[in-house]
This record gives structure tokens, sequence and C-alpha cells, in this order.
């Protein structure tokens, strides 16, 4: 991520116990490693939600198209997108199906 070495870290490490003091500074070490730690949490759940919607997006398209091929000889990428997309379908009616009975 940085491009930092043993020298450059003890500099800033020298530096920040000059200004922050040996009383704040490992508070301060603390609130910035939660700061960062929050950071890299936000940016793996914003990441995940990125390739959800392109995986959403991709099996929407897959369906447009087997749709437009009235659901016969399809390519195997989109019978598999169907296949899912049914899968998923009949999985949601299945709780509703034990609820009705």
């Amino acid at each position: 991520m940085f491009d930092i070495g043993f020298f450059e870290l003890l500099i800033i490490g020298v530096i920040a116990l000059v200004v922050l003091g040996p009383e704040k500074l490992p508070g301060a070490i603390r609130t910035t490693s939660k700061t960062i730690r929050n950071i890299k949490s936000m940016a793996t759940g914003f990441k995940t939600e990125i390739e959800q919607q392109m995986r959403i997006q991709e099996l929407h398209e897959n369906l447009k198209k087997a749709e437009a091929q009235q659901m016969k000889d399809l390519s195997p990428e989109v019978q598999q997108s169907v296949d899912e997309l049914k899968s998923a379908a009949q999985s949601v009616q299945k709780p509703y199906e034990k609820n009705n009975d």
C-alpha cells in the first residue's frame, strides 16, 4: 500500500513522540489504527457491493438474451445464468409454500 521503509517509520515515530508526547501517543496510535481498519472495512464492503451489482447486471443481460432466443439453443453461459435464476426463484418460493401448508 505505502512504500515506507523502516527509516521513514522511525522518523515519523520520533516526530509523533515530540509533537504528541509520551502520554498521548498510545491513544493516537489506537485511534489511527481504528480509523484505518474502518476505512478498509468500508472499502471491502463497497467492493463486495459493486461485484454483486455487476453479477446481477450480467444475469439480467443473459436473461434478456435467453428471452430473445425464446429459451432455445442457448449458449452454455446464458443457460447457466437462466438455471441460476430458476433455482433462485424456486428457493424464494419454497418458504412461502411451507407457510401455506
